[in-house]
């Protein structure tokens, strides 16, 4: 059983690099920046916007060790606009490939459901050297079973077909067609109804 904890400020440098290496091999982050020596350096600092962000405004799940996490957003009837230093602190971050996470974010803003309050799961990444061993399941039902007992449905973004098989045995379905990026690959918009009665996820 994993012991999954709430993270502090104080872990955010290392959040930022576990997400980094999990996510520098999928498809949408090829489409960011095809060179991977690059994404590599320029993805620690890029996530590490969305560990403080969720820090700040939303709930981030990690284990004792710090080898996996996850970034879940409450968001309301009406979508939060980013915080005043968001482009400032991405444009450091990516240049000079800003353009590409621009028009990264207009894709997921602009298949975003709005009008149902939910919590929307930003991130889930597990360190590639623990992954398979089910971190990433226990994370989510650790939540799931917070989300159901509030009645509050769930949403995501999967980055890829093999992705959207995992939400899809944990309660998701499809939400729309899938997220087009341009001249890019596909990703997948899902949510979740919560659980009736409040069971675990």
């Amino acid at each position: 059983m994993t012991e999954i904890v709430l993270a502090e400020a104080a872990d955010a440098d290392e959040l930022g690099k576990v997400i980094a290496a999990a996510f520098c091999d999928l498809p949408p982050s090829f489409w960011l920046i095809s060179a991977r020596t690059i994404r590599q350096e320029v993805f620690p600092g890029y996530f590490r916007i969305y560990v403080d962000l969720a820090l700040a405004h939303g709930i981030v799940h990690t284990t004792a060790d710090r080898t996996a996490v996850a970034l879940w957003m409450p968001v309301g009837a009406t979508a939060d606009a980013p915080p005043d230093d968001y482009d400032e602190r991405l444009t450091a971050a990516t240049t000079p490939w800003t353009s590409r996470f621009v028009l990264f974010d207009a894709a997921l803003d602009q298949h975003h459901p709005a009008g149902i309050p939910h919590h929307h799961l930003a991130i889930l990444g597990v360190r590639p050297d623990m992954q398979g061993k089910g971190i990433g399941t226990e994370m989510l039902a650790h939540h799931h079973a917070a989300l159901d007992q509030e009645v509050v449905p769930a949403y995501l973004e999967a980055a890829d077909l093999r992705n959207r098989d995992l939400y899809l045995r944990h309660g998701y379905v499809d939400h729309g067609p899938p997220i087009q990026l341009p001249d890019g690959p596909r990703m997948y918009p899902m949510w979740r109804q919560p659980a009736a009665g409040g069971s675990p996820g």
